[in-house]
């Protein structure tokens, strides 16, 4: 997986130093990026080429809330790493969502080891892939598919990751399910995982909303849980690629984003359903009219 990683070092009172990190973080993450470490002045975030808005990323520093901050960054190509060694390496704990689906770690956990009651267990390895199902986002999309009647629905996930999201819905029902991501380390761990889950009607390919194809739709239900900005990039073509009566379900942005989401998705002819806030992350649910 090839990133580039900034070096992010500001110059602001002690007093204002971590409110001005946790700031810079959240205005990075709509500019496209991904993880961060921070040290006692700095700020390093890392970012996939392909996903990078440097132009955003110099706006909302040159536009920076805390007036008295100034702030510098250098960007250099990140050293091969394993961005979920930790999980990897210990686990991570069951995640129980609505009750009714619990998503576990296949490393350190078994079926066995599980809670009884749950209609729906899925195993991950994540295997340097983003998307464990422990983060807010993928947790409400989860819940959003387990609301949907997806018996014999033709799914798009956008932006795959581990594949946890196109897995659930097969396992709900749906008769067929078409990933993309622009990683190819994600495309290998999406289909080892819907191997693992014993999935078998799961495709999923190298690219990005550009790759879709006119016989590839049109589908039922749509995912994307990416950020911000690619969502508002691609959601043209993701529409384009529904069924009429379709439903698509977008996270990966904050509650802030919210407004600007629905008048994107709302001139694109998207009726607004549902929305679903966790931990100041958001979740948007439309249909096709």
């Amino acid at each position: 997986m090839e990133y580039l990683k900034a070096v992010f070092t500001l110059n602001v009172a002690n007093e204002d130093m971590e409110a001005a990190k946790d700031l810079l973080a959240d205005l990075a993450v709509a500019a496209g990026f991904e993880a961060f470490e921070e040290t006692d002045d700095k700020l390093v975030g890392y970012v996939q080429p392909q996903v990078l808005d440097k132009a955003a990323l110099d706006e909302a520093i040159a536009d920076f809330p805390i007036t008295s901050a100034r702030i510098a960054y250098e960007m250099v190509e990140a050293e091969n790493r394993n961005w979920n060694e930790e999980w990897e390496a210990n686990g991570f704990e069951p995640i129980c969502i609505e009750g009714r689906c619990i998503i576990f770690d296949a490393r350190h956990y078994s079926a066995a080891d599980l809670p009884a009651g749950f209609h729906l267990q899925v195993a991950i390895e994540p295997r340097q892939a983003f998307g464990t199902g422990t983060h807010e986002t993928t947790q409400m999309v989860v819940a959003q598919l387990l609301g949907m009647p997806l018996q014999g629905k033709r799914l798009l996930d956008c932006g795959c990751g581990t594949g946890i999201l196109g897995i659930v819905a097969s396992k709900l029902g749906a008769e067929s399910v078409l990933g993309y991501d622009i990683d190819e380390w994600s495309v290998d761990n999406s289909l080892h995982n819907a191997t693992l889950n014993g999935v078998a009607n799961m495709v999923v390919r190298k690219g990005d909303a550009t790759s879709l194809a006119a016989g590839d739709g049109p589908f039922d239900v749509v995912v994307a849980n990416i950020n911000r900005n690619i969502l508002l990039a691609d959601l043209p073509r993701w529409v384009q690629a529904m069924a009429k009566k379709g439903t698509i379900v977008l996270s990966g942005f904050y509650q802030a984003d919210v407004s600007m989401l629905v008048t994107a998705a709302t001139n694109l002819g998207l009726r607004l359903v549902s929305e679903s806030e966790q931990e100041g992350w958001a979740c948007l649910t439309f249909s096709k009219e």
